[in-house]
């Protein structure tokens, strides 16, 4: 199993639900730095040993319970346009980060990430995986003539998510559909200037 993979399904302890699950609550609840794998263990009513056995850390456990989970999932649009698309995937990330418990757990992993490597591969994984999944979008708009030949769509990419996560991590707000709508216009007119 690579460090990336989640435990397969059918791997890991008969608890395995109730322990991802009491890990994200308490995630959500508590923030990265004051949650343990002890408090995980009697939140879920099993023995701490059992996830030290099947997760060797803290940032290993919250690996899976992330990965497993699902939180982040966000649909790839398909509107026609590269303004379309990424509006629709923006705002479905500012519809999920609506959510409160959502909110915390991202909030959680982010500052995990920036300190534990586990985590922060786990994170950036997520990421890329994210991007990758995303790429038909730049792909569309690349065939449409909307990008550039050639065009680097990783800038783009962490120009957006860079700018919603400061508005959800120091702005200490969720972003609004005003602020993703000039954001969009600001890197749109970026990228077509790169003609």
């Amino acid at each position: 199993m690579t460090n990336l993979e989640a435990v397969p399904k059918e791997a890991g302890p008969r608890r395995k639900a109730e322990i991802f699950g009491a890990t994200l609550d308490l995630l959500a609840e508590r923030g990265y730095d004051e949650l343990t794998i002890e408090q995980a263990a009697e939140h879920a009513g099993v023995n701490k040993t059992t996830i030290y056995r099947w997760w060797g850390s803290k940032p290993e456990l919250l690996r899976d319970a992330l990965l497993d989970s699902g939180v982040l999932r966000v649909t790839v649009p398909d509107t026609g346009s590269l303004h379309g698309d990424l509006a629709a995937l923006a705002d479905a990330v500012r519809v999920l980060l609506r959510e409160e418990r959502t909110r915390a757990l991202v909030e959680a992993a982010l500052v995990g990430a920036v300190r534990h490597p586990a985590l922060r591969e786990l994170v950036v994984s997520l990421l890329d995986g994210g991007f990758t999944r995303r790429q038909p979008i730049l792909e569309r708009a690349a065939a449409r003539g909307e990008l550039p030949a050639g065009f680097d769509p990783g800038p783009l990419a962490d120009a957006l998510a860079g700018a919603l996560w400061v508005q959800l991590l120091l702005r200490r707000r969720p972003p609004t559909e005003e602020f993703v709508r000039a954001l969009l216009a600001l890197l749109l007119d970026g990228c077509r200037a790169r003609h």
